[in-house]
């Protein structure tokens, strides 16, 4: 795996275990990007005038391929967050209606629900999932429990994002169905992680990252919503889309609405074709095991280190290439942090999160055991100086 970090642009002085915040992006993906970049500014009128539908189409056309999904239901926006607010502001909740999720949410997501549900009336409620978990079935069920005849809309994600916990949405999908129940999942960690099949999850609407684990530039996020639902969507922003003139239509009015909303830089969508061709060019499903491989012993490894148990098993049903580790509650977590940087050159999260401290790992191709062992050795001799 060392000779992969030759392939990215990070600091090479830093350990750089914290790849689910802000993904980070491989040399030749990044060149493309800038190519597309030179190519809008060379020629700007001919670009985004007269060639943006088709290159958009031709993107789209190869993340489907990637994602197991029809061009014609993807839209690129800029981050999983923006897709989650375009589905939020879409729904027609009122007053007594419940958006049902789960105390893993993303805290942008969160925040989007209260804010609407503020103003309609209605509830968002967060259905517990206690830790430790031992089972992707016993997650369902306590997920299930919190579904009551108010649940109009469920909303989760298919990775957590504090907990690093991989959720079995297409079951969860399935049963709501049956119950006439709404569905969006929040896949900000998924793609390039895990295997996304958004055929074979059939959510009603799936809002993901490309800049995180499908390592394209950032700004690449997409929104996919199956074609039976694509007219419940409206756009945050209304633009030439709206009411498209047959010249200037995809022929399909849920891309028109949210493809083209202002001028903007395509440069990160456009590069995505380009970041599945880096994964299969290099093998990534191999790599990923490999990194899953490394995460595991090094979660082992913490564990050692601080006595405590681990809060889910040993299990790549649960996680793959991120996950969290326990650590002693008395711990400062802001202390912790700066000098692990500033002592031991690790990058990682440490997250506070309903009543435990965890740190997250995220092993991506380019790390290697130089990485682990920097981090374990950091906390080895730091978590003594900095727990009460």
């Amino acid at each position: 795996m060392s000779s992969i970090k030759d392939l990215f642009l990070l600091d090479p002085d830093i350990h750089f275990l914290n790849h689910g915040s802000f993904g980070a992006t491989p040399r030749a993906v990044f060149a493309a990007y800038q190519e597309w970049q030179r190519l809008l500014e060379r020629q700007p009128v001919l670009f985004l005038g007269r060639e943006f539908a088709r290159l958009h189409h031709e993107a789209r056309c190869a993340l489907g391929e990637y994602l197991n999904a029809r061009a014609e239901d993807l839209v690129f926006v800029p981050n999983a967050t923006h897709g989650v607010n375009i589905v939020a502001r879409s729904l027609n909740l009122g007053a007594g209606d419940e958006v049902l999720a789960t105390d893993h949410e993303y805290g942008a997501c969160d925040r989007t629900w209260d804010f609407l549900c503020r103003k309609r009336g209605a509830s968002y409620i967060r259905q517990p999932i206690p830790l430790p978990v031992s089972s992707q079935d016993e997650i369902l069920e306590r997920f299930w429990e919190g579904v009551t005849h108010r649940t109009k809309v469920i909303f989760l994600s298919h990775i957590s994002s504090p907990t690093a916990l991989r959720f079995p949405v297409k079951e969860i999908c399935r049963r709501a169905r049956l119950a006439g129940i709404r569905t969006l999942v929040d896949g900000a960690h998924a793609p390039g992680q895990i295997p996304v099949d958004l055929a074979s999850i059939r959510a009603d609407f799936y809002s993901g990252n490309c800049h995180k684990w499908m390592m394209s530039p950032k700004g690449a996020g997409f929104l996919h919503a199956r074609q039976e639902v694509q007219g419940m969507v409206e756009p945050l922003v209304v633009s030439w889309g709206y009411d498209a003139e047959e010249d200037f239509s995809t022929g399909s009015a849920y891309v028109d609405y949210l493809q083209w909303t202002g001028t903007r830089d395509p440069a990160a969508a456009l590069s995505v074709p380009a970041a599945t061709q880096f994964m299969e060019e290099n093998r990534w499903e191999e790599i990923r095991l490999g990194c899953t491989e490394l995460l595991r012993t090094a979660l082992h490894r913490i564990e050692q280190v601080t006595g405590l148990p681990p809060l889910y098993p040993d299990d790549r049903d649960l996680f793959l290439q991120m996950a969290v580790a326990q650590l002693p509650t008395g711990t400062d977590l802001k202390e912790l942090k700066t000098r692990l940087y500033d002592e031991f050159q690790v990058e990682v999260p440490l997250i506070e999160w309903n009543g435990f401290k965890l740190i997250r790992i995220s092993v991506q191709g380019y790390n290697t055991q130089e990485d682990a062992d920097a981090l374990v050795a950091g906390l080895a001799r730091l978590l003594p100086e900095v727990t009460a």
